[in-house]
């Protein structure tokens, strides 16, 4: 892509109205624009990356055994009154009626939605276990947003709901899930802690919040240091019993500010950490609270008819991208890890017009290509110092910088945007390292 033709517009001053990182620099890296008050426009850098979170989630959650399908965001109010939530729901539902005066919402979650799916067409437990999630867009009608996308009111929601015969199945559901957000967290350069958390109008009695510490998280959260340098599981088998795993990561103290037990984590001592942390993901067992009210029962190897046992698992999507700038920035602008950027490389041609410079880039635009690699060309007739800049700012992990005076040399400059190192190495070897380190 060259960037003379990508609709990427950058700012160079932080605007007024964003109070926190994240949102200061998906505003002047040109990834997002608001459109109305906690709503925004995802431009083609927010965009990339937004799908690169996306992909990584999929990926994750269909290695869990979990099903990708679609459901509507505007939901019939009469599902929401059958499950008893309509009324009980608040101020964030955004209440609606069509041309024949039915009620009607957008939906800011979907365990009515999903349950009907499951009731109308699962009726045995031969068919269990099942697992069906969606990549959509949620509305909640928050009083005050604010933040950006950390607190908007339109956000691009992963949640996914399990169905099992009982109890010791929706555990293992629920443990798969579990496994599958530190494997998904980790993969896009976060240290998410999971911590016992409420449960909210979600309902059901066992939940944890999977928390990124950050100075400008929402909430205080509480937890053991040894969970900083936890190693995430590695080659899972989703089939079996993963109870240890999730024991090992719930064995130490970590908690939200409703959960926090002050005696417990005063015994801590010097191993307590006590901050702020941005909610990235959330995972409930719900037991029977929607499958009793909604009907959704199967027929259980004994003949008899049961309801099915429930858990829900949501990941912010649009959250995330928010949460990763927050823990990948410096006072250039944004430092994406490799597996979320938007491009793999940034190609900045120092001198456009330049014959030798505009050959070596063109060039090596057209390999990296071929090799796979999404590349963002820089040709643009700007000052070197503005190419610098913007290249920092996007955050793209390797940048490959062609001068006059390096490339009459048969040299290029390769720079790691994450640890600002910078070496001098023939095209051909930059393109050797980065096929084998990207």
């Amino acid at each position: 892509m060259r960037l003379s033709r990508f609709f990427a517009p950058t700012l160079k001053e932080n605007p007024t109205e964003a109070q926190v990182v994240s949102h200061r620099l998906m505003l002047r890296a040109g990834m997002i624009r608001q459109h109305t008050a906690g709503i925004y426009n995802w431009l083609p850098l927010g965009t990339r990356v937004l799908q690169n979170v996306a992909r990584i989630i999929r990926e994750e959650q269909d290695a869990a055994g979990a099903q990708e399908i679609i459901m509507p965001t505007i939901q019939s109010a009469d599902l929401w009154r059958e499950s008893g939530r309509y009324d009980d729901y608040g101020a964030e539902m955004l209440r609606i009626k069509d041309r024949h005066e039915r009620d009607m919402l957008y939906g800011p979650t979907h365990e009515e939605v999903v349950t009907d799916i499951f009731r109308n067409n699962v009726k045995s437990y031969r068919d269990l276990p099942t697992n069906l999630y969606q990549i959509n867009w949620k509305f909640r009608d928050e009083v005050r947003p604010r933040f950006g996308l950390m607190r908007g009111r339109e956000f691009l929601m992963k949640d996914a709901y399990s169905f099992d015969i009982d109890y010791a199945s929706a555990r293992h559901s629920y443990n798969q899930m579990f496994v599958a957000y530190l494997r998904t967290f980790a993969r896009m350069g976060l240290r998410a802690i999971p911590m016992v958390a409420e449960s909210g109008p979600i309902g059901g009695d066992l939940s944890h919040e999977f928390i990124v510490l950050a100075d400008t998280g929402e909430s205080a959260v509480y937890c053991h240091k040894a969970y900083l340098d936890k190693p995430i599981p590695e080659n899972v088998d989703y089939g079996a019993d993963l109870t240890s795993i999730v024991q090992d990561w719930t064995s130490l103290y970590s908690a939200t500010d409703e959960k926090h037990d002050a005696g417990k984590a005063a015994e801590l001592g010097a191993d307590l950490i006590s901050a702020r942390g941005i909610e990235v993901g959330q995972t409930f067992y719900l037991g029977k609270k929607y499958s009793t009210p909604l009907g959704a029962k199967v027929v259980g190897a004994d003949g008899n008819s049961v309801d099915v046992e429930m858990g829900c698992y949501g990941i912010g999507v649009s959250r995330c991208v928010a949460a990763i700038i927050e823990a990948s920035h410096d006072e250039n602008g944004i430092v994406w890890p490799d597996s979320v950027a938007p491009f793999h490389v940034g190609i900045i041609n120092l001198k456009v017009g330049d014959t030798a410079c505009d050959e070596a880039c063109e060039k090596l635009h057209r390999a990296l290509g071929l090799q796979g690699y999404d590349a963002l060309y820089d040709d643009r007739d700007e000052r070197a110092g503005v190419k610098f800049a913007d290249m920092d700012l996007i955050g793209i992990p390797w940048q490959i910088v062609v001068g006059p005076k390096g490339i009459a040399k048969g040299i290029v400059e390769l720079k790691r945007r994450a640890t600002g190192l910078k070496e001098e190495i023939t095209p051909e070897g930059a393109l050797a390292k980065l096929g084998a380190t990207i």
